[in-house]
């Protein structure tokens, strides 16, 4: 038999040519939606326009861009924050480098120019979503539920602290860095490429410079590798990588260590036996992420209500249960995402920290909307086309609520009479919004610093303000004892400024002297301290160091007045 077949005129190739296109037949059940990352980016960036015009809140706003003004102008102190706590160079329990950075470089960019920071966090929260959205894709959830679900982040009101509260952004700068951590760690678990496995490390690194929180980043991705994508957790690539977390995380603790004194004050026995006492604040958290309805900028637990957790918990319940080919492993999963990330506000110290704010939401909504993923909501009889119009409804109410919420932290009366008014048993939040009544609504003003004293008497800075209000009515001598019990709970040194005129109405000129030294030590510049100063040399007849003290208010480019230079033979 021949070796060469003949080939059957049927089974000839065809003739080379341009190929002939099949015509694309319509399927209605066919959805698809063009640039999905370039719509989400969009949503996030549109939903907080109006917070470019907001101006500070008057809670740690103005400390990071008008305190630090100086510390922000140096370029040295990128480094420098690396071996300080964020607040007190040496006795701040929160160490947070990386945010610190931030505000160096946005002051960098544009000074004290409070719309650039603005826009940096929509920006920050924009890179955040589109991540989120990689994500999703990367644990298999289709396409279109994937987008919903970061839509959804784009726009919640519950997240819009994160956002328009600039402090904020330390929980967008840590997503974005946790997120790009998941997504690198799950690319080495596939493909084994040593470059995906440095920049999950590195990018872990990161996080855990941004904020403490991080410490829960690791389990969270073992969560996700093992529960949700079905990874052999003891993979030869798995064991590298829990190899590379726990060098991170020790780097991260010694730099941590050396930092500051206070380095273990957040994360300790103390606040993991209260944990039990705050558990309940899981359930509030709930009913803000499903009925955001009772937002508040400074909430606690005691003013928030349970009623819209429990209705949260009973309709997630239905819901997952409704969808009869749910996947546990992912609703486990997403439930311990979620529990891991809202630990840290289970566990602060309440010295440190005892409101329940809802930027702290930011990486453990996520959980949630990974649970969400595997009920009705996303597997019913509607089509893609059907779903995504729901969604997109769905999406324009959060968006409605969220811009009303937003106006809230517009300005600081309108941050501070929000907080009181949601939070109305917060001594503090009634204290700042009376502080920021002083000079329009005096009677006003000084009704709520009395309520707030008779709520708590021990209450931060309050004794100050009810000090600093008596001096205004020139009831000096009354003042001091709210003064000096200031001294006692927080040592603020605006004491000192209003001690001095207590004694100076006493006549006694040398112990206004010792508060006014100890005042100029904090604030040197302060030239109504340092003309005070200057005259009381003077009239005790301290000529030698009045000289002095003229000396080193020119060296700080103080004005001297011309008459008592002359006095002084200068």
């Amino acid at each position: 038999m021949s070796k060469n077949k003949q080939i059957k005129p049927e089974q000839k190739a065809p003739i080379k040519g341009p190929a002939i296109k099949a015509p694309i037949i319509a399927n209605p059940a066919i959805f698809t939606i063009p640039k999905p990352a370039m719509w989400l980016a969009l949503a996030a960036v549109v939903v907080y326009l109006t917070s470019l015009s907001f101006g500070y809140t008057d809670l740690d706003d103005s400390i990071f861009i008008r305190d630090f003004q100086a510390y922000n102008e140096d370029l040295h102190n990128l480094i420098a924050s690396f071996g300080r706590g964020l607040f007190d160079a040496a006795k701040d329990p929160y160490y947070r480098p990386l945010f610190s950075d931030s505000m160096i470089f946005n002051y960098q960019l544009s000074g004290t120019n409070i719309a650039s920071y603005h826009l940096v966090n929509i920006l920050l929260h924009m890179t955040t979503v589109v991540l989120l959205y990689k994500l999703f894709l990367k644990l298999e959830i289709k396409e279109l539920t994937a987008f919903i679900l970061a839509l959804v982040f784009a726009v919640h009101p519950v997240l819009s602290q994160a956002v328009a509260w600039i402090p904020g952004r330390n929980d967008t700068l840590l997503a974005i860095f946790v997120l790009s951590f998941f997504l690198f760690a799950i690319d080495y678990s596939n493909t084994g490429k040593i470059k995906d496995l440095a920049l999950s490390a590195t990018f872990l690194l990161l996080a855990f410079f941004t904020k403490e929180t991080a410490v829960f980043a690791p389990p969270a991705a073992f969560i996700l590798l093992v529960f949700v994508l079905n990874k052999n957790w003891l993979d030869k690539r798995n064991l590298l990588l829990y190899g590379k977390w726990v060098g991170c995380y020790l780097v991260w603790f010694l730099a941590r260590h050396l930092a500051t004194t206070a380095s273990s004050g957040i994360i300790s026995a103390e606040g993991f036996s209260q944990a039990l006492r705050r558990l309940p604040v899981v359930i509030q958290y709930l009913g803000k992420i499903f009925f955001p309805f009772n937002l508040s900028v400074f909430p606690t637990q005691r003013d928030t209500v349970y009623y819209y957790g429990i209705a949260a918990v009973i309709v997630l319940t239905l819901i997952t249960f409704l969808y009869k080919q749910r996947n546990v492993k992912i609703i486990l999963g997403g439930f311990g995402i979620f529990m891991l990330f809202l630990m840290p506000a289970l566990i602060v110290p309440d010295i440190l920290n005892a409101e329940t704010f809802e930027h702290r939401l930011y990486l453990p909504v996520m959980g949630i909307l990974l649970v969400l993923s595997q009920t009705i909501l996303f597997n019913n009889g509607l089509n893609p086309k059907q779903l995504f119009i729901t969604g997109i409804v769905a999406c324009g109410v959060l968006t409605g609520i969220n811009i009303y919420h937003q106006k809230s932290f517009a300005d600081p009366k309108s941050f501070w009479a929000q907080a009181a008014e949601t939070s109305p048993n917060s001594a503090y939040a009634t204290m700042m919004l009376a502080a920021r009544l002083d000079k329009d609504e005096i009677a006003r003003s000084e009704e709520l610093f009395r309520k707030a004293y008779q709520m708590n008497p021990k209450e931060k800075y309050l004794n100050f303000y009810m000090g600093d209000m008596l001096q205004k009515k020139d009831s000096v001598a009354a003042s001091e004892k709210y003064l000096l019990a200031e001294k006692g709970i927080s040592d603020y040194y605006q004491c000192d400024f209003l001690l001095a005129r207590v004694d100076m109405e006493r006549k006694d000129f040398n112990g206004a002297i010792v508060y006014l030294l100890t005042y100029l030590k904090r604030d040197p510049k302060n030239g109504m301290a340092n003309n005070n100063l200057l005259l009381l040399y003077i009239q005790t007849q301290q000529p030698d160091k009045a000289r002095e003290h003229i000396k080193q208010m020119q060296h700080l480019g103080l004005e001297v007045p011309v008459s008592l230079m002359h006095q002084l033979g200068m």
